[in-house]
């Protein structure tokens, strides 16, 4: 390194040098020139140590405050990142629960639905069973009741001729009692007053049946008070149920939704915080990196510098020694080494013709203007020229820089802008597919209920017409038996005449006190009328009541076929009746439980359109600060890539002619070290 200064100084010496002062008027040994010159690099390189150490510093101490700050970020991104995924996990098991306890609740809310409509059915089926059970014993009690008056008040043949008596007629079939007993009430039943010396033990038989009936009435009215008492306790403790599992359906609902926002949040923190973690990893090593590289390149500089005054050192001393200087008082004379009276006017002309065409930059013009001056130091335009030359260069650098900025942040914002673009049509769809889905539910619903209220009127409906056939039936079947009874009485009456071997006699009626008065009423209105004329003898028409009684066996014979039929229409209508009930209780359950499965599932996609359109929103918001961040750039940055290559070019070419500007006026063109004698005799 020594070496390579002294032949640099030598050279310096013996040529031009790098800046050799032009003296107006001095005749100073050139040697001692060279020393300043050398002392000046000296200066300039200790200078240059100076601020490079400052920068070294500087830089050394933001790796270490840039790197303790990462490296806290970093420890707070491990830390956070098992903290949030344990509160996830936390979140992901309380929906888990959530959900199971909202299954939970629909199946048991729906459970007590069931049980309140199998309840009100057989509630139904038991009330009806009752008012027949019911009206069956109250008619049976009033026969029985009249029956013993009539025995006590020795009206039994009068009894036997009412509707009461028929009743009790079919009661001595169907009711439990001993042989004894059914054959004493059939023997009465049969012959009425005739069978008096047993009235006594058949009004006995009597009062034990109405008290056993009445026992069991009262029984039966019993149980449907308890049966009643217990459905309604039932439905009451149903219907709490059903409140309170709605109430837990509706809280596990919102939960759910909760905790999903809560989710899905906790997972982009984690990833946000995962990336960033990545990235300020990365960042960290390629810092520690990119440090170690400066401090081992800021020694080689340290060393190159130090070995670099060495030499300069070692080259002054050399040339300042005293032998040296009288070896060049000798061989070169101060006159003879450099012509260094040099006419300033042609220095200024051959510099300005050096700048000459580059106008446009005020600097340039500054320069010029200084060099036309009358009194003009070259020291000062040349520092100019070098000031000029650096701060050309950092514009060209800034230039560089802005239109790298420029260009990296607009392509990554418009990547950016269309990935948002993409990802609000993405929302718009699932918005568009949620609410079709939303809508569809509700469709689905509202047709659930409307059939669920259509079953219902058709339940109630079939109900009214069960009743109404009932009705009918039992009136048919009445009306028919009262017929088929009358029809009875009258082929008796017409036997009586026809063919009295086939007439039966009805039981002898025992007049009551009331009928006697008023049979004897009539002997105590005085004699007869006399009578009209008399009829002649009259001829039975038997050929034509044997027609006749053929005929009523017919009737009889089609009303026994219609009693028979209407039964079995009753048994049959009953049963379709009952199987339509179980089936349409089927059909409300399943289709209840439907809807409460789309309710919550309308729900869930209600929560999901809202979380869509708050992130669209969002989205939006960020695509067009995007947008607006693009036109500023665009604004910022269009001219500048547009006139860059133009700014380059002149940039150069002011650089090249200051460059050329300080060549001359440092000395470098070697016509401006030949005389004025010289150049004249060219």
């Amino acid at each position: 390194m020594m070496s390579r200064f002294a032949v640099l100084a030598l050279g310096l010496v013996a040529t031009q040098g790098v800046r050799v002062q032009v003296e107006l008027e001095g005749k100073a040994n050139p040697v001692r020139k060279v020393v300043l010159m050398l002392q000046g690099m000296q200066k300039k390189v200790a200078a240059e140590g100076e601020r490079d150490e400052k920068l070294f510093e500087a830089y050394m101490c933001y790796c270490k405050t840039g790197g303790g700050d990462l490296q806290k970020s970093i420890d707070a991104a491990d830390n956070k990142i098992p903290q949030v995924q344990s509160a996830l996990k936390e979140a992901q098991e309380k929906e888990v629960q959530a959900k199971a306890d909202l299954k939970n609740a629909q199946t048991a809310r729906s459970d007590a639905k069931s049980a309140i409509a199998e309840a009100t059915a057989i509630r139904e089926k038991e009330a009806a069973t009752y008012a027949k059970v019911s009206s069956d014993f109250s008619q049976n009690i009033a026969a029985m009741g009249k029956a013993i008056a009539a025995l006590e008040k020795g009206a039994a043949g009068a009894f036997l001729q009412t509707q009461a008596a028929v009743t009790l007629r079919k009661l001595s079939v169907t009711v439990d009692m001993s042989s004894t007993a059914r054959d004493m009430l059939s023997s009465f039943l049969s012959e009425g007053a005739g069978y008096a010396p047993a009235s006594g033990e058949i009004t006995g038989i009597l009062k034990q049946m109405k008290d056993t009936m009445e026992a069991d009435l009262a029984q039966a009215t019993k149980e449907e008070d308890a049966s009643k008492a217990s459905f309604a306790e039932l439905t009451a403790a149903k219907e709490k149920e059903i409140a309170a599992n709605t109430q837990t359906i509706e809280a596990k609902m919102t939960q759910i939704g909760e905790l999903g926002i809560d989710i899905v949040q906790m997972k982009e923190d984690i990833d946000d915080t995962t990336k960033s973690l990545a990235e300020d990893t990365k960042f960290l090593a390629d810092m520690e990196k990119n440090c170690a590289t400066k401090e081992a390149e800021y020694e080689v500089v340290k060393k190159t510098r130090s070995e670099e005054q060495v030499a300069l050192s070692e080259t002054i001393k050399i040339l300042n020694d005293d032998d040296a200087l009288e070896l060049f008082k000798k061989t070169l004379p101060g006159a003879s080494f450099m012509q260094t009276k040099v006419s300033s006017r042609e220095v200024k002309q051959l510099a300005l013709g050096a700048l000459k065409g580059r106008k446009g930059d005020y600097r340039l013009d500054l320069i010029s203007l200084a060099l036309k001056g009358s009194k003009v130091s070259f020291d000062k335009v040349i520092k100019m020229i070098d000031d000029m030359t650096a701060l050309l260069k950092q514009e060209q650098a800034d230039d560089d820089n802005k239109k790298e900025y420029c260009e990296g942040a607009l392509d990554k914002a418009e990547d950016k802008h269309k990935q948002l673009d993409q990802k609000v049509t993405d929302l718009t769809n699932v918005i568009e597919d949620t609410e079709n889905k939303i809508a569809n539910l509700a469709d689905e619903i509202a047709a659930l209920g409307a059939g669920i209220k259509a079953l219902d009127r058709a339940v109630s409906e079939a109900t009214e017409t069960r009743k109404e056939e009932h009705a009918a039936n039992t009136d048919t079947l009445a009306s028919n038996n009262a017929a088929k009874e009358i029809l009875g009485f009258a082929k008796n009456r017409l036997n009586k005449f026809y063919n009295p071997t086939l007439y039966t006699p009805p039981a002898k009626k025992e007049l009551s006190k009331e009928d006697r008065i008023v049979a004897n009423m009539g002997f105590l209105q005085g004699a007869p009328a006399p009578p009209p004329q008399a009829v002649a003898a009259y001829k039975k028409k038997g050929e034509q009541s044997t027609g006749v009684i053929a005929m009523i066996d017919l009737l009889e014979a089609d009303l026994v076929k219609e009693i028979t039929e209407v039964e079995t229409s009753e048994k049959e209508n009953q049963s379709e009746y009952d199987t339509f009930m179980e089936d349409s209780a089927d059909k409300r359950r399943a289709d209840s439980m439907s809807i409460e499965e789309k309710e919550s599932a309308k729900a869930n996609a209600e929560a999901a359109l809202q979380k869509a359109g708050e992130e669209k929103k969002a989205t939006l918001g960020e695509a067009m600060a995007t947008a607006q961040y693009i036109g500023d750039l665009h604004k910022e940055c269009d001219w500048l890539i547009m006139n860059f290559d133009a700014r380059k070019s002149a940039r150069t070419g002011e650089v090249e002619s200051l460059t050329n500007a300080k060549a001359v006026l440092s000395g470098a063109d070697f016509s401006l070290v030949q005389t004025k004698s010289l150049r004249g005799r060219a």
